[in-house]
């Protein structure tokens, strides 16, 4: 359910954002829903699954159709993990104040489905944060880019999925991306989900 929940709230955004500044290529296709069965990819669930890092359906949007396409194109492309980090900040609140309040049924309750919620989406939205296509991070750095950097950095798009398979494969137990990004999700899911002693007392 938490991988669900990840993949539908990071698709639906991209999508929110994208016919928010005046596209509805989204919405013309029916990615405008939260109904995480119109935003699954069969390959990005496959490899959460199995690798722990992995990638929703991808949100197609017309550039003709914004007032400004590559700035535009970034902030859709960063609405996706800006939701996940949103909505795994907001849950990570919300079992805080259950913790506050002694709500002893909504802490356990809380425990049990907010913490794979909070963290699948920190996944999630750290891993979209690569600079490598066809992650959302690859978009972002193009968009902030001076069109003529933007234009060279574009040409690595043909090597993104290359690149992406030596990260997420695994060598002697664990794989590169692992390394680098565990430690990232780790610290961030401490953050958010540790409860100090002073507020449980």
């Amino acid at each position: 359910m938490a991988i669900l929940v990840a993949i539908a709230i990071h698709e639906f955004s991209h999508a929110w954002a994208a016919d928010y500044l005046g596209d509805p290529t989204p919405r013309l296709q029916g990615r405008l829903k939260l109904n995480p069965l119109v935003h699954i990819d069969k390959i990005g669930i496959l490899f959460l699954l199995f690798f722990g890092f992995g990638w929703g359906k991808p949100v197609q949007f017309d550039p003709y159709n914004l007032k400004e396409p590559r700035r535009d194109g970034a902030i859709i492309s960063l609405a996706g993990p800006s939701s996940n980090f949103i909505l795994a900040i907001i849950l990570s609140l919300l079992l805080k104040l259950f913790i506050v309040l002694q709500l002893n049924f909504l802490i356990i309750i809380g425990s049990l489905i907010f913490v794979p919620v909070i963290r699948m989406n920190i996944i999630l939205g750290v891993f979209n944060l690569l600079p490598i296509h066809p992650m959302d991070g690859f978009k972002i750095v193009a968009g902030i880019l001076p069109e003529e950097k933007a234009h060279e950095w574009n040409q690595l798009q043909k090597y993104g999925m290359i690149f992406l398979i030596l990260l997420i494969f695994p060598i002697a137990g664990s794989s590169m991306l692992s390394n680098i990004l565990l430690p990232i999700v780790d610290f961030i899911s401490n953050l958010l989900i540790t409860i100090p002693k002073t507020e449980i007392m």
